[in-house]
C-alpha cells in the first residue's frame, strides 16, 4: 500500500513573519500518522519554515532548483543550497515555471538528475492545456513528459520520486477534473512507468493529483486507486488544509 503525500504549493505567497503564523496555525491541523505532508514554501522563507516546523510532520519542500551545482545563475538556487538547510522535496517543472520562466522537458529532466543526486525528493509535474485536451492527446502528452523527466534515472531511483498530475486548465481556476479523469490520467502514468521500468517499480511510484484540490473534494479525488494524494495550492494558504490532509 502506497503512502498518501499531500504537499502544499504556496507559490508566490506569504512572507518570512506569515510563514511563521500560518505554519505554527497549521501544525495541529495536519498532524496525522497516516501521510506524508510537505510545504512547498517560497525559497525566502525556506530557512525560517524548516526551523518553524521542527517536531511536527511537517517536511519542508522548494518549488524550484537549478540544475547545475553552483555558477553565474544569478538569482538561482542550487541542490546543495537545498540539502544544506535539510530541504528533502522540491517542486520540479510546474505548469507555471514552464509557462512563465521557459523551463522545458529537458530541463525538468536535468532538475530530476539533480534532485535525486542530492538525495532530494523531486516532485515531478505534468499536464495538458484545455486545448490539448480537446484536442484528444493528453495521455500521449503527459506520456511524453514523464518519460523525458525520468531518462537517467533508475528503476530504485524512480521509486522515491513523486509525479503531480495537474490539468493546466484546472490550476487556480476552481476547475476540477472529474474523479475519472484524473483517475484515467493517473492510471495511464503508472502505466507508463510500467514500460519503461517494470511493475514493481510503477505500484511503489507516488502519483498526486493537483488542480483545485480542497476539503471537499479530496476524499473522493484520494480514494482512487492511482491517485496518492495531491499537490494542493490555494487552500494549502488556509486552515482548510488540515481537511485536505486529514481527508478520510
Amino acid at each position: 500500500m502506497r503512502r498518501k503525500i499531500i504537499a502544499g504549493n504556496w507559490k508566490m505567497n506569504k512572507t518570512p513573519s506569515e510563514t511563521v503564523k500560518l505554519i505554527n496555525e497549521l501544525k495541529p491541523l495536519v498532524a496525522t500518522e497516516d501521510a506524508d505532508v510537505v510545504f512547498c514554501v517560497p525559497a525566502v522563507s525556506l530557512t525560517i519554515a524548516k526551523e518553524v516546523a521542527k517536531g511536527s510532520n511537517i517536511e519542508i519542500g522548494a518549488q524550484n532548483m537549478h540544475f547545475e551545482e553552483s555558477g553565474a545563475y544569478t538569482g538561482e538556487i542550487s541542490a546543495s543550497m537545498l540539502t544544506d538547510i535539510g530541504v528533502k522535496y522540491v517542486i520540479i517543472g510546474h505548469s507555471e515555471r514552464r509557462e512563465y520562466f521557459g523551463e522545458t522537458d529537458e530541463t525538468v529532466n536535468k532538475k530530476v538528475l539533480k534532485a535525486i543526486e542530492h538525495n532530494i525528493t523531486p516532485i515531478i509535474c505534468c499536464g495538458e492545456t484545455l486545448q490539448q485536451r480537446e484536442q484528444g492527446v493528453t495521455i500521449d502528452l503527459i506520456r511524453q513528459q514523464v518519460k523525458i523527466a525520468l531518462l537517467g534515472v533508475t528503476a530504485d531511483q524512480a521509486k522515491n520520486v513523486v509525479i503531480a498530475y495537474e490539468p493546466i486548465w484546472a490550476i487556480g481556476t476552481g476547475k476540477v477534473a472529474t474523479t475519472e479523469q484524473a483517475e484515467e490520467v493517473c492510471s495511464a502514468i503508472r502505466k507508463c512507468i510500467a514500460e519503461i521500468y517494470d511493475d514493481a517499480t510503477a505500484e511503489a511510484i507516488r502519483i498526486q493529483y493537483g488542480g483545485s484540490v480542497n476539503a471537499e473534494n479530496a476524499a473522493e479525488l484520494f480514494a482512487q486507486a492511482n491517485i496518492d494524494g495531491g499537490l494542493v495550492g490555494g487552500a494549502s494558504l488556509k486552515a482548510d488544509f488540515g481537511k485536505v490532509v486529514n481527508y478520510k
